[in-house]
C-alpha cells in the first residue's frame, strides 16, 4: 500500500468536507497528530483507524484506496474482455468495455443485436443509473415507456433512471450499440 496515495485521498476528502485537521480529529475520534501523519504518508494506520476515517468522511472504506492504481488495469484488451449474455444468448451479446471495471464510476458496454432480435421481451429500467446509447452500426428501434423510435448509425438516446426501455432490431442485419451507464446525478 502506498501511504502517500492514501494520505492524499484522506486529505482530499477532508478538504472537500471543509474540515480542518482539528475539526476532523474531534469528529472522527482520531488524534490530530495521527491524521497529520496519515495525510503526509508517514503513518501506517490500522484497519480500525481507517474505518473511523471512512465513517467520519461518510464514504465506503474501499474508496480510501481508489488512488492505488494498477495502471495495467486501465487497459481493456478485446481478447480478454468478458461477454455478458442476456435472455437469449443466440441474439444478444454485451461486451464489457470498461477498463478497471470494479473501480470505475462509468460502465461501457457494446451490444451486438442480431437481426430480428430484441434486448428483452418486456422492458428494462435502471433504478439508479443514467444511460446513453449510441448506434454504432445498423438500425434499431428503441422503445421508451411503450413508444418506439427509429434510430440509425450515429443516433443517440438518453435513458434517465426508471424509464422502461428496450431495443428492437427489425432489420435483416446485426446492429452494434454502445452503452454508457453512469450513476444518476439526480435523486430518483
Amino acid at each position: 500500500m502506498n501511504h502517500n496515495h492514501l494520505g492524499q485521498t484522506v486529505l482530499n476528502y477532508r478538504k472537500k468536507k471543509g474540515m480542518t485537521i482539528r475539526e476532523f480529529a474531534d469528529f472522527s475520534g482520531i488524534s490530530t497528530s495521527l491524521i497529520s501523519q496519515i495525510e503526509r504518508g508517514q503513518a501506517n494506520p490500522s484497519l480500525s483507524v481507517l474505518e473511523l476515517i471512512a465513517k467520519a468522511l461518510n464514504v465506503p472504506l474501499y474508496t480510501l484506496f481508489i488512488n492505488e492504481i494498477d495502471t495495467a488495469s486501465l487497459i481493456s484488451k478485446k481478447k480478454d474482455r468478458k461477454k455478458v449474455y442476456r435472455e437469449n444468448s443466440d441474439h444478444i451479446v454485451y461486451d464489457v468495455l470498461t477498463p478497471d471495471f470494479m473501480k470505475a464510476h462509468i460502465e461501457l458496454l457494446m451490444m451486438d443485436l442480431n437481426a430480428h432480435a430484441n434486448t428483452t421481451e418486456s422492458h428494462y429500467a435502471h433504478m439508479d443509473k443514467e444511460e446513453i446509447s449510441v448506434v454504432m452500426k445498423g438500425q434499431v428501434y428503441v422503445e421508451l415507456e411503450g413508444a418506439q423510435y427509429f434510430l440509425e448509425e450515429g443516433d443517440v438516446v438518453r435513458i434517465p433512471p426508471n424509464v422502461k426501455h428496450r431495443f428492437l432490431n427489425k432489420s435483416d442485419h446485426a446492429s452494434h450499440i454502445l452503452f454508457v451507464l453512469t450513476p444518476s446525478l439526480y435523486p430518483v
